[in-house]
């Protein structure tokens, strides 16, 4: 039975700022891709450690295994009174800190394991983890960079997360840091968001609304890795206009877009309709758009992740891309998430970078963004 509490928690569970009419919503009819979750989670299921968790080089890590987890209770034949359920999340909060943070000590990924930790709590709506999500999202707030830990408004790293209080924020531990607070039922009043939307505009190759050097005439709307230490983008350089800039990507666009959302920024507003005209012209689910091309398909099941939850959170069935022609977005990603699984039931990324040579890590992936795509 599904128990709401008083006070800062509202239960959320998938988020989106549109609702679309259930009939146009073709994916959600399609026993395919409900079948490839279903083998999925099969995998999963017997590829879960003796402790509970799922592994990552070669030992089990809270992180992968909250991933993993959400993606069993979100489905109708597991939920979270499932054994393996149980077990992961058992596993996970062994990793509960005394600064509500839920990570590895000395590690260096306390937000982003923290993030997924709080996705996953929040998803099982079970009032027995309310003080671990209130202290995991205190924790959250806390290491946010801002004044307090030493960046004022005027500083780079602003707003921003990185993967623990003494790392430099990026926008990928931003946007994990930002749906984990919102998925867990942080009031859209809280200042957490106006804070975090100053760093993610900054990430943004956009000069009229990003104050950084590195935007300067950019007129892209693609989002690149992180505006810090004078702008990284893990895709590298482009030219543009005999110049020399920071190339925008997809899966930090997509990051981008959804957190714009999230943020509470209107859909007309400028910096939205930017990073929607550099998703419609780049539109595809062929590789990570715009990564120089020997370097495409690295990320790209993270890239499905989170074009899935931009996408539902943006609302609209149908994208139009660069020549106007139209996609339904859920569809074609179910099928190319579909054509890409293995025969054992897990997905695995053979351009092994950022952890994703780990089926675990791109399984769970590949689960969340396929029942994303299957959400109203």
């Amino acid at each position: 039975m599904f128990h709401a509490f008083s006070g800062p928690i509202v239960w959320i569970l998938g988020v989106g700022l549109a609702s679309e009419p259930a009939a146009e919503i073709t994916a959600s009819f399609r026993p395919d891709a409900r079948a490839a979750i279903s083998k999925g989670l099969k995998y999963l299921e017997g590829a879960q450690a003796s402790d509970g968790g799922w592994e990552v080089f070669g030992k089990s890590h809270p992180a992968i295994t909250a991933l993993v987890v959400q993606g069993f209770i979100q489905d109708p034949k597991y939920g979270p009174s499932h054994p393996a359920v149980k077990r992961g999340l058992e596993y996970s909060m062994r990793f509960v800190q005394p600064d509500g943070g839920i990570y590895v000590p000395d590690e260096g990924m306390n937000n982003y394991s923290t993030s997924v930790v709080l996705m996953a709590l929040s998803a099982t709506k079970d009032p027995a983890h309310r003080r671990a999500i209130e202290g995991a999202q205190k924790y959250l707030k806390k290491i946010q960079w801002n004044s307090g830990q030493g960046h004022e408004a005027s500083s780079p790293w602003y707003g921003g997360a990185g993967y623990g209080q003494h790392k430099r924020p990026d926008l990928s531990n931003t946007q994990f840091m930002l749906e984990a607070l919102k998925q867990s039922g942080l009031p859209p009043d809280d200042p957490a968001y106006e804070t975090t939307l100053i760093f993610v505009q900054r990430c943004q190759m956009l000069d009229k609304t990003n104050d950084q050097p590195f935007a300067d005439e950019s007129v892209d709307g693609g989002f690149i890795y992180t505006p810090a230490n004078g702008g990284e983008s893990k895709a590298g350089l482009e030219v543009v206009d005999g110049k020399p800039r920071l190339r925008s990507y997809g899966s930090m666009t997509y990051s981008g877009f959804k957190s714009l959302l999230y943020a509470n920024v209107d859909r007309k507003d400028e910096r939205v309709q930017k990073a929607l005209e550099w998703i419609q012209n780049n539109y595809t689910l062929d590789h990570n758009p715009n990564l120089p091309e020997d370097q495409s398909q690295e990320g790209v099941f993270y890239y499905y992740y989170v074009f899935a939850k931009a996408l539902h959170a943006w609302g609209e069935t149908v994208i139009h891309d660069a020549k106007g022609a139209p996609h339904r977005w859920r569809d074609e990603l179910c099928d190319k998430l579909i054509s890409l699984q293995r025969p054992d039931g897990y997905w695995v990324n053979d351009a092994d970078r950022w952890w994703q040579g780990n089926p675990s890590l791109t399984t769970a992936f590949s689960i969340l963004a396929l029942q994303t795509a299957l959400q109203p």
